[in-house]
């Protein structure tokens, strides 16, 4: 009975498309036009941001050209896919477009690109909102993604790790140096949970990295509260395609 009531509503309301809303063959998916036009991060890839490189990795660490002028501090990175094309639009979708349905296969998404990262005591945490810019926004999406993929790697979750201290003006337009200067002591942990970083590897989650600077503030407030390990997943990674 109850598969055929899937039947019928499948019949009814066919799975549909989550970026352009054509139908497609499977729920949450997405449809040729609008895959073809995703850049996911496969193949060999940059080991501390994971945007895809050229050639075989055969073992060895691989960093791209950004990651090997300016080192991160954190451990290991991976992303999902480019910054561009239906990536973009998902991204903006998720972010100002109030879409919450995205967060389901999102989550599946950044679960596959994370998956190396993952250790069995890893704490997940998201980049943070200012208190401000939450009240407008209404809910953090790198919040419901980390929410979202500790619960399917059965991970400890903190939603609010860390602290926006202050107000920062948009990243959007900004150098390197500006916005590393912009996020100069912005991010903080939260006082009421520094005990929880001590000894634990930590992977953080935003949606998208462009210079790395608000995942760089991050990672050194975690490390400064006893991290011994910290990883970065993103959504997409803003970078040209090699």
């Amino acid at each position: 009975m109850l598969a055929a009531g899937r039947v019928g509503l499948r019949a009814l309301f066919p799975p549909r498309c989550i970026a352009c809303g054509e139908a497609v063959g499977s729920e949450f998916g997405l449809c040729a036009s609008c895959w073809s036009q995703t850049d996911f991060a496969r193949g060999t890839v940059c080991d501390a941001c994971g945007t895809p490189l050229p050639g075989q990795a055969e073992g060895e660490r691989i960093l791209c050209d950004d990651c090997l002028i300016h080192p991160r501090p954190w451990t290991q990175g991976r992303t999902v896919m480019h910054y561009s094309g239906t990536g973009r639009d998902l991204v903006l979708a998720l972010k100002h477009g109030d879409r919450l349905d995205l967060v389901p296969p999102l989550a599946d998404w950044l679960a596959s690109a994370a998956s190396p990262l993952l250790s069995p005591d890893m704490l997940i945490a998201p980049i943070p909102l200012h208190r401000l810019r939450l009240l407008k926004r209404r809910f953090n999406q790198a919040a419901e993604l980390s929410r979202a993929l500790a619960r399917r790697g059965g991970l400890d979750h903190c939603a609010d790790l860390f602290l926006r201290a202050r107000p920062t003006a948009s990243q959007k337009g900004k150098s390197r140096e500006e916005r590393l200067a912009n996020l100069d002591g912005a991010i903080r942990i939260n006082p009421r949970h520094s005990g929880r970083l001590a000894g634990r590897a930590l992977l953080i989650v935003d949606d998208v990295m462009t210079s790395g600077a608000t995942l760089c503030a991050a990672t050194d407030a975690a490390l400064e509260a006893g991290a011994t390990r910290v990883c970065i997943v993103t959504l997409a990674r803003v970078a040209k395609p090699p």
